[in-house]
């Protein structure tokens, strides 16, 4: 079961492609060139859209780390890593080169300014990497190659520009974890023994680079699926212990919790599904108010699976949501969602300058417009 799930899940997490690439910006509210005209259910949908911007190729972007405004990056299949520093205007190929990883898929990837990134390539044995730029991509240094072949790589999530966590699926019953204090130049495993124990068939999904996230106070939440239902483990202590809580998100062979993200330390949102029925819509979404220790259900759902989650940065209450069939938003922190587009993203985050950008498939990055 464990390696036919991982052959189904982790390469491709596939949707049917659609329509040729957007090659010129185009804004949209309520129709997209990856999603059918949709009718948003309720005002708050009508203030919100996506600005698509000219990436020039067709690779999936799983991996999004936007900085600023200006600045963002995006990873994703064939190896492939993109940069902006003009807000989308343009984007610069900053590829790895002659390192072997043309072929790798970048799901996740941490940038800290317009010069220093690392990214995380998935995959069983070998194929988990990571790689560190410190001029803006035009060179990379791979700093950590996992040599397991039980291990299989899924998130980062970094509370500092030098302090970070990368996490693996179980091996030997408990989700495996490195961590680095030197900004991702170099890597050591954690202790396992504060990690609960999994469930059986119970994984992460590399599916936007959140299944693992920090918060504040050197909190960190791992998001889980495969085993029934979802669960959301916290850790106070940046990796070192780690509690773990049952979510309403149902789980299953293709489904469970695919992303995390908290406002501060009480207030936070999950979201996933079954990424098998894109545009299934029950038990997808739940908030917490007590930091995770108890999950409740969203009262109205967003209107499919959901891979990405992120909160709006300076909002209280608002988080915006996107998969493959749409993307939607809270302004209640979770308890109801709204869509407000149906064009497919994998993966959405939001600046301290208050951009929000979100990232998929056929090259597709946009910026949010509000």
């Amino acid at each position: 079961m464990r390696a036919r799930t991982r052959s189904v899940l982790r390469p491709v997490l596939a949707v049917a492609a659609t329509t040729a690439l957007v090659t010129s910006l185009s804004t949209y509210a309520v129709s997209s060139p990856l999603g059918g005209t949709q009718r948003p259910r309720g005002a708050q949908a009508t203030a919100y859209g996506w600005t698509l911007t000219p990436t020039g190729t067709t690779e999936r972007f799983r991996g999004l780390a936007p900085v600023s405004r200006d600045v963002a990056w995006v990873s994703g299949t064939n190896g492939t890593v993109l940069r902006t520093t003009d807000g989308g205007a343009t984007w610069a190929n900053v590829s790895p080169q002659g390192l072997g990883t043309g072929a790798l898929q970048f799901r996740d990837i941490e940038a800290f300014d317009a010069r220093h990134a690392v990214i995380l390539s998935i995959g069983e044995g070998t194929d988990s990497r990571i790689l560190r730029t410190d001029d803006g991509g035009a060179t990379w240094t791979e700093t950590f190659r996992n040599t397991d072949p039980l291990a299989f790589y899924d998130c980062m999530a970094f509370s500092s520009p030098r302090r970070g966590l990368a996490v693996s699926d179980p091996v030997d019953g408990r989700f495996r974890l490195v961590e680095t204090s030197d900004g991702g130049r170099s890597w050591s495993p954690v202790d396992p023994a504060g990690m609960p124990a999994a469930k059986g068939a119970e994984f992460a999904f590399a599916a936007s680079g959140t299944c693992l996230t920090t918060g504040v106070g050197g909190r960190t939440y791992l998001a889980s699926g495969g085993a029934d239902p979802g669960r959301v483990f916290t850790s106070t202590d940046h990796g070192r212990t780690w509690a773990v809580a049952d979510s309403p998100v149902a789980g299953g062979p293709s489904a469970g919790v695919f992303s995390v993200t908290f406002r501060d330390a009480r207030r936070g949102v999950v979201v996933g599904g079954d990424f098998a029925t894109p545009t299934g819509a029950v038990d997808n979404a739940a908030w917490t108010d007590d930091g995770g220790a108890t999950w409740t259900k969203s009262t109205l759902n967003p209107s499919g699976y959901r891979s990405g989650s992120a909160w709006v940065s300076g909002t209280a209450r608002t988080v915006l949501a996107v998969g493959p069939s749409g993307s939607d938003v809270s302004t209640d922190g979770g308890r109801s969602w709204t869509t407000f587009d149906t064009g497919s993203f994998d993966s959405v985050e939001c600046t301290s300058d208050g951009a929000c950008w979100a990232s998929g498939e056929q090259g597709r990055v946009a910026v949010l417009t509000r």
